[in-house]
């Protein structure tokens, strides 16, 4: 028992709070909501038999995993979690894309210039792209704009499909 209040846990199970109550350091009194999140998609009990489990220097760090997982389940039933990584995955995928569309116009722009200036070899450094990346597998000092076409496999900006976001769905809606 933390002080003369019972805990968070205690007060929403209606019980006395003993001194050895396993839920106090983690639901202190101040913060019933956050126990009541918890209680509510895992059940008082089946916490207990975690936290006891679990080594007392991990049990806060499983509390604020419970939590979070709380609150997901509360937000998302069916995925919690998981709906909110694929949601970041996806969201991280089509930003790649897009990152990939930017870099194509920037070296398309660039081979452009080249044609029109056709003595000034490109350097890595103009074409503002990283060495490693595979779209620079060609030589840059003598492409003719039949082989940039050929190496490249995107010489207008105009064969890229992009999608919209996906959009978040709920069966009850």
């Amino acid at each position: 028992m933390v002080g003369a209040s019972p805990c968070a846990s205690c007060k929403l199970l209606r019980r006395r709070c003993a001194k050895d109550c396993i839920f106090a350091p983690y639901f202190p009194p101040d913060d019933p909501h956050k126990f009541a999140i918890v209680h509510k998609v895992f059940g008082a009990s089946n916490i207990s038999k975690m936290l006891q489990e679990i080594p007392v220097q991990q049990r806060g760090d499983a509390v604020s995993s419970l939590v979070f997982e709380a609150n997901a389940r509360l937000r998302d039933p069916v995925y919690g979690c998981v709906g909110a990584i694929s949601y970041l995955q996806n969201q991280v995928s089509q930003l790649q894309m897009q990152l990939a569309v930017a870099q194509a116009e920037i070296l398309c722009f660039q081979m452009q210039q080249q044609d029109q200036q056709p003595n000034l070899p490109i350097t890595t450094q103009q074409m503002m792209i990283d060495p490693d990346d595979k779209s620079l597998l060609l030589s840059t000092n003598n492409l003719d704009y039949s082989l940039q076409q050929q190496y490249l496999n995107f010489g207008s900006v105009s064969n890229i499909v992009m999608q919209d976001p996906p959009k978040r769905e709920s069966l009850w809606t």
